[in-house]
């Protein structure tokens, strides 16, 4: 029920009109039936009457049915694509500390599976609808033929909807472990991606990993999914068996039991027959509706958890931004646990004052946290306590989105996107390769369009084409986190003594943090 009330949120009038559009075409094919089976047990001369009966009937049928499927096909995809901009601007709209917790592996597979999942229910959603609508005009014809036999043929169609819908609950609970042990298994493949090296290089580790890690979790999700899709195999061929056993009853018991109409006899067994095809296609459509169930529930979880801790992003395109004073970190502290042990690390408090026009450099070893302290400056990670101020004005969920614009930064695991976006120069291309050229990669990159050529580069040369990126914005504030360590020592000295120079001649502020 859930996916109905996620389209009926998408558009109500859309639903609506396809619900009655395909109970018009349900009623028509109920009518279809009764026109065939009067005619059958009528005189010749009503079979010619009834002949342009079927004729307008069977018309009718078939706009109805295609007009339901055309509105819902449409309304699904778009409730589709909505979800998906929706659940991306969550996640864009989320504190970056709350989706390192959350972790990259769960949004994952919300955006990649559990939207899939939806995705191919929703594509049912229309012969559902159809199928119930033909499933309900038949049952109301069978109530105008008799209603004695009406009711104990409804007694048995609810001994089989209650039954299926018995294990339908049944494998739908299986399904949800078999969808949190997903979760685990995309964490499992981005170790593969990230530390293919690591494995490579140790045999016993590799084993180790496939063996207790990913083989456990992927044979744990394939046991419930196999649980859970016989479980539906199970309810599948339970509904056919009922709804023969119930034809079955009509044929052989019934008109022994009491005096019944051929007419309406043979009305039934055909209605009965004729709704066997929509009946299995009804049964084939439920399992993908159990998994799309339980994929809604995934996301409406995430997307309560992002929406609770969503920040304030203004609708308008934001100005450049300026400064032209000072950035003051006042007793700022940032708390987090280390692995595997109970005490807590704290960073500061932090007292600092940064101007326009100075080179800052933030020298610490490893874990001491120089990246903590650079998404601190950069209004990526809030501070437990303290605050920031930009020109004296503290720095709040209000203008916290306009204070990251100052920024233009290269972490230690920057994304390199393989098109400049977001910059507007009506000579973006020449420019560009006029920092090309100045950082020795017009030879390897060019940019058309603000297209990058390649990204296919080393280390080292990917992250000069993010500092690219960076120069091209432009910003107040540059911020490097270890950039000079992937270079070769020409290039590293060209960094300190030139690059950096020309920026703090801009008037820019430079923080560059270094590993010692």
């Amino acid at each position: 029920m859930n996916l109905i009330w996620f389209l009926l949120r998408t558009s109500f009038v859309a639903v609506v009109s396809a619900a009655l559009t395909g109970a018009v075409s349900g009623i028509c094919s109920a009518f279809l039936i009764a026109t065939i089976n009067n005619t059958v047990n009528s005189t010749p001369s009503y079979t010619s009457q009834s002949f342009w009966s079927f004729i307008w009937l069977t018309f009718v049928t078939f706009l109805a049915s295609l007009f339901s499927q055309f509105l819902l096909v449409g309304l699904s995809q778009e409730a589709i694509y909505k979800l998906r901009l929706r659940l991306s601007g969550w996640i864009l709209a989320c504190p970056l500390r709350q989706l390192e917790e959350l972790g990259a592996n769960r949004l994952l597979a919300t955006l990649t599976d559990d939207i899939q999942s939806i995705s191919n229910a929703v594509f049912d959603i229309p012969f559902l609808c159809i199928n119930i609508a033909l499933f309900a005009g038949c049952l109301a014809y069978l109530l105008r033929l008799s209603w004695g036999v009406f009711l104990i043929t409804l007694m048995f169609v609810a001994v089989v909807i209650a039954s299926v819908q018995l294990l339908i609950s049944k494998a739908q609970g299986v399904w949800k472990l078999a969808r949190e042990e997903q979760d685990q298994l995309f964490k499992h493949f981005h170790a593969i991606t990230d530390g293919i090296k690591e494995l490579k290089l140790h045999r016993a580790r590799q084993e180790a990993f496939l063996t207790e890690d990913l083989q456990a979790t992927a044979a744990s999700s394939r046991d419930y999914k196999i649980t859970s899709l016989r479980i539906l195999a199970i309810a599948n061929s339970l509904g056919e068996l009922l709804f023969f056993t119930t034809l079955g009853l009509l044929v052989f018991a019934l008109p022994k039991l009491t005096p019944t109409n051929s007419s309406v006899l043979s009305g039934y067994i055909l209605t009965i027959t004729y709704l066997i095809r929509p009946l299995q296609s009804i049964l084939q459509i439920l399992p993908a509706l159990s998994q799309a169930s339980v994929a809604l529930q995934k996301i409406d979880t995430l997307g309560l958890s992002l929406a609770s801790r969503s920040e304030t992003i203004p609708i308008e395109q934001p100005q450049r931004q300026y400064f032209f004073n000072s950035i003051e970190l006042i007793k700022i502290t940032h708390i987090y646990c280390r692995e595997a042990e109970d005490s807590h690390f704290t960073l500061g408090p932090i007292d600092v004052t940064f101007q326009p026009g100075e080179l800052v450099f933030i020298v610490g070893g490893n874990g001491s946290g120089k990246s903590t302290l650079a998404k601190l400056i950069a209004g990526l990670y809030i501070p437990e306590t303290g605050e920031i101020r930009w020109d004296g004005k503290p720095i709040t969920s209000q203008n916290r989105e306009m204070y990251r614009q100052l920024f233009s930064a290269v972490f230690s695991d920057f994304y390199l996107f393989e098109r400049i976006l977001g910059i507007n120069l009506t000579d973006l291309d020449a420019k560009a390769q006029e920092y090309l050229s100045q950082l020795q990669l017009s030879h390897k990159v060019v940019v058309n369009k603000g297209v990058l050529s390649t990204t296919d580069l080393s280390q080292g040369q990917r992250k000069r084409l993010a500092l690219l990126t960076a120069y091209l914005e432009d910003r107040p504030i540059y911020l490097f986190d270890e950039w000079a360590s992937e270079q070769d020592p020409f290039f590293r000295e060209v960094f300190y003594k030139q690059l950096l120079q020309e920026l703090k001649n801009r008037v820019r502020v430079c923080f560059d943090f270094i590993y010692r």
